[in-house]
Order: structure tokens, then C-alpha cells, then sequence
């Protein structure tokens, strides 16, 4: 579900991107991502972190009448320097894809460049809300999703779980209610 903004330059550019929509399950996550983008809101660069031939097969996909030139670009470069990172939690994300499509692969390399940023994971993607990261991890990553029980920051988690499964547990609490930084991973987003 997306969440209720005010009117204006941003829900305007949402709408006239789903105009194009295609019926994808991913169409107005993307849409508002676009959207967003379009406003220089988030960390997302240019072709948001696939390269522009995959970007233009995710527009192609999801919005196939848009006209890519139509969109105003942000000119922000990928960071190259974090790809590695980046790598490892596309594995993380694909490990607990639900079907094996290509929509799903463009969300994980996406959901990883935008964990680059430094503002909560939703904020940096150029989403309107937590919730809209939750509906779409739960929608391409259910199984992911769902071990964040305590609900737990998204980026937090992510690099929690990749942390988890590379064997590097680098917290020295016993458990996260008695850590002194739970505030800094379980706090509001919103």
C-alpha cells in the first residue's frame, strides 16, 4: 500500500508515471521511486545503481510506453568503492527471492545501492514511508522479511543478516534488549 503524501510536484510525478504502468506487482514501488528520484529525494543514482541497459529493461518492463528521456535525471553517480558490499547483499536479498524473475533481481541490486546511503534505508531509496520498505520486502523477499520478528531498522537488519551469514558476530551484548545501542537500531523511522 502506498502511503498518503500531500498533493503536489511529487504525488503529480508518481501518477503520471503509473499512467504507463504495466500490472507488475512492482509497478508503484518503482513508480514512487521514479517519482521521488525525479525530485532529487534519496541516494538512487542515475539508472539507479543496474547500468542504463538494465535500467531501460526495468523501465521497459514495468512502464513500457514511458518514455525514458521524459525523466529528469538527478546526475548522481553509483559508488564504486562500496561494490563489494554491495555484491554481498544482493546474494543476501536473492537468497530469499520468492519467484525467480527479473524484477526481483533489479530490486535486490537496488534495495543494495540504496543501503549505501546514510539516511533510514526507505528515505535513501526514495520511498515515501517504512511501511512501503516493508510491503515491498515482504513482497520480493518474504522469508527475509520475516525474520525481522522485533522489527528491527531494514538496513540494521540487512547488514545484520549479512553479518549472520558470514559467521561475524560483532556485537558483544547477549541479546539486542540489553545492548546500549537498541535505541539506534529499533527507534521509529517515521
Amino acid at each position: 500500500m502506498l502511503a498518503k503524501i500531500k498533493p503536489g510536484p511529487l504525488e503529480e510525478g508518481y501518477q503520471r508515471i503509473m499512467l504507463y504502468a504495466s500490472g507488475q506487482p512492482n509497478d508503484k514501488t518503482y513508480a514512487a521511486m521514479l517519482a521521488s528520484w525525479q525530485m532529487e529525494r534519496g541516494v538512487m543514482p542515475d539508472d539507479f545503481g543496474l547500468g542504463d541497459e538494465v535500467f531501460s529493461e526495468l523501465l521497459a518492463h514495468h512502464f513500457p510506453r514511458l518514455e525514458q528521456s521524459s525523466l529528469l535525471l538527478p546526475m548522481r553517480a553509483k559508488d564504486e568503492q562500496r561494490s563489494d558490499e554491495a555484491a554481498e547483499l544482493v546474494k543476501l536479498l536473492l537468497m530469499y527471492r520468492t519467484n525467480v524473475s527479473e524484477s526481483e533481481i533489479w530490486m535486490a541490486h537496488i534495495v543494495a545501492i540504496a543501503c549505501q546511503g546514510q539516511d533510514h534505508l526507505w528515505q535513501d531509496m526514495g520511498l515515501w514511508s517504512r511501511s512501503q520498505l516493508s510491503d515491498l520486502l515482504m513482497c520480493n523477499f518474504p522469508e527475509l522479511a520475516l525474520l525481522n520478528v522485533k522489527n528491527m531498522k531494514w538496513k540494521k537488519f540487512l547488514y545484520k543478516q549479512l553479518c549472520i551469514t558470514e559467521g561475524i558476530y560483532t556485537c558483544r551484548a547477549p541479546s539486542c534488549e540489553v545492548c546500549a545501542d537498541y535505541a539506534n537500531c529499533f527507534a521509529s523511522e517515521e
